[in-house]
């Protein structure tokens, strides 16, 4: 498993994290952010939804940054921790959520909406008249989630706290990268990350997509092969605990 040289694209603290992980484990690793999570500025929308979250039966945290922001508006403007139902799509989010008292509930196999849908706390939480669901997360995100519990239902309700940018590099930066420091594989953490990641590739993509590329569920993966990645792994989660065992089953490229 330590032949595996690989590029991390998460925002810049998340890939130093993952990096030294992987550097307990005789990995080596490269980080090359492609997401920056730009906070949305504070409004009265913000505010109100915060303050009145006991309106909700649900309240769903679907990243990281999202989960951050979100105990950050708590602190500010609902001191007293709210006796809310959270629920997160994975372990990582929810004990963002744990740190600040919160109830969390998430999926134990699969870091994906499909799988939090299934979880049977959310089922039972909705399952009252009126439901009614606020999602926490960045501008753009997947519907699959939100088009779930109307179905079931709920009324749904955004608040977007962020939206990601792909920072800026020199043209070339990617695959010089790539080639300088001899590596063979690639980490993607979501949707957009991988968008980044063929943009920021241009005309070398055709090239890059015959590396390995670790992708966290089926529906990046499905994204990766229709755009011509040639050896792309589900990881089925995002955490660095999936990301290992996926690199434990494959085997290391021979370049």
């Amino acid at each position: 498993m330590t032949g595996w040289r690989l590029l991390l694209t998460r925002p810049a603290d998340e890939s130093a994290a993952l990096g030294s992980v992987l550097a307990e484990q005789g990995i080596f690793s490269s980080s090359l952010p492609l997401l920056d999570i730009v906070p949305i500025p504070v409004s009265d929308t913000m505010r109100e939804a915060i303050q009145k979250l006991d309106r909700y039966c649900a309240v769903i945290v679907v990243s990281k940054p999202a989960a951050r922001l979100g105990v950050q508006l708590l602190e500010r403007f609902c001191p007293r921790v709210p006796e809310v139902k959270c629920f997160s799509v994975g372990a990582a989010t929810a004990q963002i959520l744990e740190e600040h008292g919160l109830d969390v509930s998430f999926p134990k196999e699969g870091d994906d909406s499909e799988a939090l849908l299934e979880l049977g706390r959310l089922r039972q939480a909705i399952a009252r008249p009126d439901p009614r669901v606020l999602i926490l997360r960045g501008e753009g995100g997947r519907e699959l989630l939100a088009q779930g519990l109307r179905e079931r239902g709920a009324r749904v309700d955004y608040l977007q706290l962020y939206r990601r940018e792909l920072p800026h590099y020199p043209p070339g930066a990617l695959p010089e990268r790539i080639q300088a420091e001899r590596l063979n594989a690639l980490v993607v953490s979501s949707g957009q990350g991988f968008e980044h990641l063929r943009q920021l590739a241009g005309n070398d993509w055709p090239r890059l997509a015959q590396l390995s590329l670790f992708v966290p569920s089926p529906r990046v993966a499905e994204l990766a092969r229709a755009a011509g990645a040639q050896t792309v792994v589900d990881c089925r989660g995002a955490s660095a605990a999936a990301l290992l065992t996926a690199l434990r089953e494959h085997p290391v490229p021979v370049l």
